[in-house]
């Protein structure tokens, strides 16, 4: 297994192919041979991002198959199930990488900012959740002036959801603890742009 720089560099390598619209051929070769998976995978990182249509992780790291594990949820929030994820992806490939991606004009986000604004009133308890986990990292927010900027308070509340998930990961796991500790794993966190398709790596680093 490579280390998690080298894994590193290997996603923002890809997220240049793609901002370039230049696809690797080894990616192309690696999506056609698509039966030799069949008898196992070895993911290199595990990526943690959100469930938004526009962000699908194995395209915008320009990756084939096998080589991306990667969980989905609405605001890249933590939750037991996605840290269990994590766990089992790590226990059983090796894997030396997480990734919390979060993305600009995140709704998860929006949402939450709508909540704490006032303006609007969730009708759903399973919205309500994952609005909840989001809320103590974007509640500061409104104590440090951004609360009449909209656009700023938006960038700000999507990294600081990102840099809360990583941390969480980081301190939220009696197994991934140790393991971070000595080394063999990292968590960072990204964002990416929806608007000229960059992934910027800028927690954890």
């Amino acid at each position: 297994m490579i280390t998690a720089q080298q894994a590193l560099t290997s996603l923002k390598e890809g997220n240049q192919r793609f901002v370039s619209g230049l696809q690797s051929i080894e990616t192309r070769v690696r999506q056609m041979h698509s039966t030799e998976l069949v008898e196992g995978q070895a993911p290199f990182a595990i990526v943690l991002g959100c469930s938004d249509s526009r962000v699908p992780a194995e395209i915008i790291f320009d990756q084939g198959l096998g080589d991306l594990f990667v969980i989905r949820v609405a605001g890249n929030i933590v939750a037991p199930s996605q840290i269990g994820s994590i766990e089992y992806a790590v226990s059983q490939f090796g894997t030396p990488l997480g990734v919390v991606l979060g993305h600009s004009q995140c709704g998860a986000v929006a949402a939450t900012i709508d909540v704490l604004s006032h303006r609007e009133t969730l009708a759903s308890s399973h919205v309500l959740s994952i609005v909840n986990r989001i809320r103590p990292s974007v509640e500061p927010l409104f104590d440090a002036g951004l609360r009449d900027d909209r656009p700023k308070l938006m960038q700000a509340a999507v990294r600081a959801n990102v840099r809360a998930s990583a941390n969480h990961l980081r301190h939220g796991s009696a197994m991934l603890e140790p393991l971070i500790a000595a080394g063999s794993l990292t968590i960072v966190g990204a964002e990416y742009s929806l608007e000229n398709g960059e992934v910027d790596f800028f927690e954890g680093l």
